[in-house]
């Protein structure tokens, strides 16, 4: 665990929260988190544990299916928190087959890796195989939060709009967006935590703090643990 530092916002006392940045199918990577998180409450006890992905559990890596399922076990000891990436709205729109566009943007983003992992057939087999994925992975899909709120944080997986209140927020925005969000140094109503941009570490800002390194490219898998007005990493 790196070393603790001042938090651009604080949690009431009792809760901790531990959130994590894009996954992308490296399941190895997760359950050696997940278990780094687990011997830190062991050692370190609290009364009100959040555990919180920030969403892109699939594509490009190699196991999507086995981050899924991993996540539908949840956390002992643990409240769980799963928000929604754009990689898992990708997949569920080339799953739904509303937009003809939708399968190969999916396939233009990663989606192959995926589609490998649940050992569904793709390309001219790709409409009759949609019965293929587990029922119980898409309803996880499909049940993604958009956002969490906790003390002055703002969780979400990609950022939000400058100068909008977070219940006018574009669902796309909250998956989807760079710029503005990134550069920008203004108050945005709370410390946003987020991942979408891979980054070589961490990113703390007064106004956000990102937490994807890029674990499916190399990096390692970040996990930003806030208490009260600290904060500090763990790593995979």
């Amino acid at each position: 665990m790196a070393n603790a530092m001042p938090a651009p916002a604080t949690l009431p006392p009792g809760r901790r929260v531990y959130a994590i940045g894009d996954i992308h199918g490296c399941l190895d990577r997760l359950v050696a988190l997940h278990q780094r998180i687990a011997a830190d409450l062991a050692a370190r006890p609290v009364e009100r544990p959040l555990v919180l992905h920030v969403g892109d559990y699939v594509d490009r890596g190699p196991d999507s299916a086995g981050v899924v399922r991993h996540l539908l076990r949840g956390f002992s000891g643990a409240e769980v928190v799963n928000l929604m990436g754009n990689h898992e709205h990708m997949m569920l729109e080339a799953i739904d087959g509303g937009d003809p566009g939708a399968f190969d943007h999916w396939m233009q983003n990663g989606g192959r890796a995926s589609l490998r992992s649940w050992e569904v057939p793709n390309g001219g087999a790709w409409p009759g195989s949609r019965e293929r994925f587990p029922a119980d992975h898409l309803r996880f899909l499909r049940g993604l939060d958009l956002h969490h709120r906790e003390g002055g944080y703002l969780f979400v997986h990609a950022g939000i709009r400058p100068g909008l209140p977070i219940e006018a927020q574009s669902p796309v925005d909250l998956m989807w967006i760079r710029e503005p969000f990134l550069s920008w140094t203004g108050d945005l109503g709370a410390v946003v935590v987020h991942g979408h941009s891979p980054m070589e570490g961490p990113a703390v800002k007064s106004n956000r703090i990102g937490i994807d390194t890029g674990a499916v490219l190399g990096g390692p898998l970040t996990c930003v643990v806030l208490e009260l007005d600290r904060l500090e990493f763990l790593f995979a």
